[in-house]
Order: C-alpha cells, then sequence, then structure tokens
C-alpha cells in the first residue's frame, strides 16, 4: 500500500506571477470560503477577503498598505487617514476570527489554511497536516510472544485479539459519539431557544465603548449618527487637552464594552455550546444594517450604549429615558395598565445598592426571517440580572406564567417584560418580573 501524499511544507507559487485560478488550489479554497454563509451574509468581510486574497496571490504587496485597503474595499475618501478612522484594523479582526471559524467547521477538511499574520494584511498560505487516528492507550493489549505457541494457534489467537480490539474501539467510539450528542442535545430554555436554533445563525451584539464620547461633547446619539463615518469626531470637542486626545484615540480604536455585557454573552455563549449552535459575538459598531434581514441577533445593552436597539423602541412599550446626557436614567411605561406605574427608575449609579430594572424583549425581524432578543439593563448591574434570569428555569416558570403561556405551547410569543431586582453590593439580587407586554408579530 503507497503511503499517502503530503502537502509541501510551503506552497511554492511564485506570488509574483499572474497564476492560472483553476490550477492554483488557493484561489479554490478563497472562493469555497467566500461561498460559506457567513461571508454570504457580510458584505464587508466578503469583499475584504476578495481583495485580500486578489492582491495577497498575485503579490501586489503595494496595494495591501491599511489606506490602500481602506479605499479600495470600504470606499473611503481620498484624504481617509487610517490614524482617525479604525475600520480596516477592525474589520481585519473580525476576519481573522471568521476564517479560525471556518476552519473549525465548514473548512475541517480543508487540506490548506489560509491566515492573516499580525502586523500584515497579506494572506498566507500554509499545508494542514492531518494526523492519524490512535487507539486510546487503555485497549492496547499484551499479546503472548510467539515462541509459547504453535504458529496456527497464534494466528487464530492473534485474530480473535485484533477483532476484538477493532470491537472495543468501536464501542468506544460509538459511546463517545453518543455522550457528545447527549451533551451537545441538551434543551436551552425559552426564550433562548427562540434565538438560538439549529437552522439559523445567531449574532450577538455587546455594547460599543465609542458611545461613550458623547460625554465629552454632551451629545444625544441617534442611530444615524452613529452610522455616519465621523461620528466619533462629532461628538468630540475640539481642541482637547493632549492627555484627554489620547484617551480619545485609545477608545476609538480599541473594541471596548461593558463587564455587564462580557458576563451576559459569556452566559449565552456556554449555553449555546452545550446545545451545539454556538453564536457568533460582534460589537455594535461592526454590524450590518443589510445584515438584520436574516438569522437571530441577541442585543446586550439599552440605546445610549448601542444605538441599534433605538430601530426597535417603537415596537416597545417601555423606554429607556436619559434625563440629559449622562443623567438620570429611568424607565418609561408609554401605556400604564392598572397598578402600574408611570416610570420605573432604577440605581443612582453602576455599583450602588438599591432597586434596579431591566426589560428583555423578544420580537420578529421586520422579513420574518428570524427573530430579536433585546436585553436593557439601566446599569450593569440591571443587565447581569438579566443574565441569570435567562438560566434560572424557575425564573422562566415565572415569566411564562406572567405571558399566560401554557406548557406544551407551540406558538411563538413575543413579548417584553419589565424585570425588578434589588441590588447588594453591586450584585443583583431576588428578580422578579413586574410587568409583561404582548408583542403582535
Amino acid at each position: 500500500m503507497s503511503s499517502p501524499q503530503r502537502l509541501p511544507n510551503k506552497v511554492e507559487i511564485p506570488l509574483s506571477s499572474k497564476p492560472d485560478r483553476d490550477a492554483d488550489p488557493r484561489w479554490g479554497l478563497i472562493e469555497r470560503i467566500l461561498q460559506s454563509p457567513p461571508f454570504q451574509k457580510s458584505a464587508n468581510l466578503h469583499g475584504l477577503l476578495s481583495y485580500l486574497a486578489e492582491h495577497s496571490i498575485r503579490g501586489e504587496r503595494e496595494a495591501l498598505t491599511e489606506r490602500q485597503i481602506g479605499r479600495a474595499a470600504f470606499g473611503k475618501p481620498e484624504d481617509y487617514s487610517p490614524a482617525e478612522d479604525s475600520a480596516v484594523r477592525v474589520h481585519v479582526r473580525h476576519l481573522r476570527l471568521r476564517l479560525h471559524e471556518y476552519f473549525a467547521h465548514e473548512g475541517q477538511t480543508e487540506r490548506l489554511l489560509v491566515e492573516i499574520p499580525k502586523g500584515s494584511y497579506a494572506l498566507e498560505f500554509r499545508p494542514r497536516y492531518m494526523e492519524p487516528v490512535t487507539a486510546p492507550q487503555s485497549l492496547v493489549v499484551a499479546a503472548t510472544p510467539p515462541e509459547t505457541r504453535a504458529r496456527g494457534h497464534f494466528r487464530g489467537q492473534g485474530l480473535l485479539l485484533w477483532c476484538s480490539i477493532a470491537a472495543a474501539v468501536i464501542c468506544a467510539i460509538g459511546w463517545y459519539r453518543a455522550v457528545r450528542v447527549h451533551e451537545n442535545n441538551q434543551a436551552i430554555l425559552w426564550p433562548l431557544n427562540a434565538v438560538i436554533q439549529p437552522d439559523r445563525e445567531t449574532r450577538l451584539i455587546v455594547s460599543d465603548g465609542n458611545t461613550m464620547l458623547r460625554l465629552l461633547g454632551d451629545k444625544e446619539l441617534t442611530l444615524d449618527q452613529y452610522l455616519a463615518s465621523n461620528f466619533r469626531t462629532s461628538l468630540v470637542p475640539t481642541h482637547l487637552p493632549p492627555n484627554i486626545s489620547r484617551l480619545v484615540d485609545y477608545i476609538s480604536d480599541s473594541q471596548l464594552t461593558s463587564f455587564a455585557d462580557l458576563v451576559v454573552a459569556s452566559s449565552i455563549a456556554k449555553v449555546a455550546g452545550r446545545s451545539g449552535h454556538p453564536i457568533q459575538i460582534y460589537s455594535a459598531r461592526n454590524l450590518n444594517l443589510r445584515e438584520l434581514d436574516d438569522g437571530n441577533y441577541i442585543f446586550i445593552g439599552g440605546p445610549t450604549s448601542d444605538p441599534w436597539v433605538g430601530l426597535f423602541t417603537g415596537k416597545l412599550n417601555f423606554e429607556v429615558v436619559e434625563d440629559g446626557v449622562g443623567g438620570k436614567m429611568y424607565f418609561r411605561n408609554r401605556r400604564p395598565l392598572p397598578g402600574e406605574q408611570a416610570t420605573y427608575e432604577g440605581l443612582p449609579r453602576t455599583g450602588s445598592a438599591g432597586e434596579e430594572y431591566a426589560t428583555i424583549s423578544l420580537l420578529p425581524s421586520s422579513t420574518g426571517r428570524g427573530n430579536i432578543l433585546i436585553l436593557q439593563g439601566l446599569r450593569q448591574e440591571g443587565t447581569e440580572a438579566l443574565g441569570e434570569f435567562l438560566q434560572n428555569s424557575a425564573d422562566h416558570a415565572q415569566l411564562e406564567k406572567a405571558l399566560n403561556i401554557h406548557e406544551g405551547s407551540s406558538t411563538p410569543v413575543y413579548f417584553e417584560a419589565l424585570v425588578h431586582a434589588r441590588v447588594v453590593a453591586g450584585a443583583p439580587l431576588s428578580i422578579s418580573v413586574v410587568a409583561t407586554r404582548t408583542i403582535q408579530p
């Protein structure tokens, strides 16, 4: 039997020449990646990878500077300054993650890998080696030396031995797969199972630290302003002291979010991972409006930290209100029912003790091809309370009772619920449902 073929340690295809696409395996790999669902749904990443691949394979290194990529792949103006606009760096970071996810899932059998080394925008291709599968050490059986047995008897015993080993290996593999299937199919509690589904991609959107810049200019931030290319400079006053200017640059160039968002995102990601349906985590800054047409989304944060939530506030009864930029925050009850308050005010500041409020809302997407889950806390403690609420079966039962959902009901229920939490030493306790509304699709 001939030994398996191995790819060379380095793909020896001159980058400076114009390769034949059919003969060059790198083109085929890039085309398969671009056809995968995450790249089909993100025009930005699709266009970025296409551009980097085209010029990397052709060896056109002069086209792989940050300025050139920004102008060619993102339509930046001639006077575009990478120091002031981090779009290329941000999208390349996301592209690195998507490539890693591709080779971990759809591209598990690819024999060639592609990477973007840190500090460079040129793609690197390298072979992937498949390691041989070996039997577990516990299944290795010591055979009796052949000189102690007759040849024919030894052959019979050897055949029996190897058949036994093969059967044991097959049983072990079957048991392992059965355990994995059992672990990866744990039921997800409602309402998370409305946004974590096997037939749809789920994206979890955390808040963007750049929205804090509105505090410097004492300006409110709408979604339209947030999506504008100059939204940072429009919020920041001119002629800042050098130390404040450096801080602004750091915030602008970094993917910052709140600790509460990370806690909730981590909890939801673990739940999704156990079900076998992992989710993708994005910063609000890297979301594209067209991407909202398909798939399920989980938004963490209110409109002051995640302006995308402003798209849905018109459909909700409980509205987050900020009394002046950086001022008191509370929920406004647009249409109070008997026994309800007109407003619900939470903690005066993060880290204090007292009463806190948050809302959890489930809506259909505008196209009907996905669902939207929104988790809004007035302060970080309220957001953390929702993370605990989603994982607690007793809290789920409380929510279903408040919405009058009966066991065994298969009809999707879209809703919003106002949740109260008592906070002690920065930790949310005794979470309860205060009021609910049903949302008609």
